[in-house]
């Protein structure tokens, strides 16, 4: 399952209540169009998502049978975590339309951090969407939740994420072992980006004259 980050940082217990409320009241919107909360009527759409082994194969945290009961388990417990102030579970696609993709946003407000995991179907990895969503959703991470960093995770063997991650500007900080729900392990390559290294880096793109 997710595990803290390296980095070891300590929220007061004023930032801690803002990053609990920020979770639970976060506007989705602002990730982008057709964003919404996971419910457990979604579970079939994300069972049809996340069957393709392309899809889910390099992902550690998902249930290890991929069926409608495994997966409204887990819907039910990403709600738990976003009543908690925890996490949050995000699809892209309308309600009652195919799901093209999910966020998982794994949050520990006591140290202002938060992981971020997710996947897109087959057929639009590869396109430069996977990027493009993933460097705006760190953005409002960081913005809309207010933490001051977030880490990555990818299986050693995921040259397209981690390739991705790298171009986005992550530190690398060698490896991790992830433990899956059942108990395996993986190992990964692991990365953070404080808040100030993402404001850092917007500032830095913002002024790069036009090639």
């Amino acid at each position: 399952m997710s595990a803290p980050p390296k980095t070891e940082l300590s929220a007061s217990p004023d930032e801690e209540r803002s990053i609990r409320a920020a979770v639970r009241t976060a506007p989705i919107d602002g990730l982008g169009p057709a964003r919404r909360i996971a419910g457990r009527e979604d579970a079939e759409a994300v069972v049809d998502l996340l069957a393709d082994p392309a899809v889910s194969a390099a992902i550690y945290d998902l249930p290890q049978r991929i069926n409608r009961t495994t997966i409204t388990e887990w819907i039910e417990a990403a709600e738990q975590d976003r009543q908690a102030g925890r996490g949050l579970l995000i699809l892209t696609g309308n309600p009652g339309q195919q799901v093209t993709g999910y966020s998982r946003i794994t949050v520990w407000p006591e140290r202002s951090s938060a992981e971020l995991a997710g996947a897109l179907r087959a057929g639009a990895q590869g396109s430069g969407a996977g990027g493009a969503g993933a460097a705006h959703t760190i953005g409002w991470i960081f913005e809309a939740l207010g933490v001051r960093l977030v880490c990555l995770t990818a299986a050693t063997d995921n040259v397209r994420s981690i390739r991705l991650i790298d171009r986005m500007g992550f530190r690398r900080m060698g490896e991790r072992t992830a433990v899956r729900p059942d108990g395996s392990t993986r190992t990964s390559c692991y990365w953070e980006m404080t808040a100030e290294e993402w404001r850092a880096l917007k500032a830095r793109l913002a002024g790069a004259p036009d090639r």
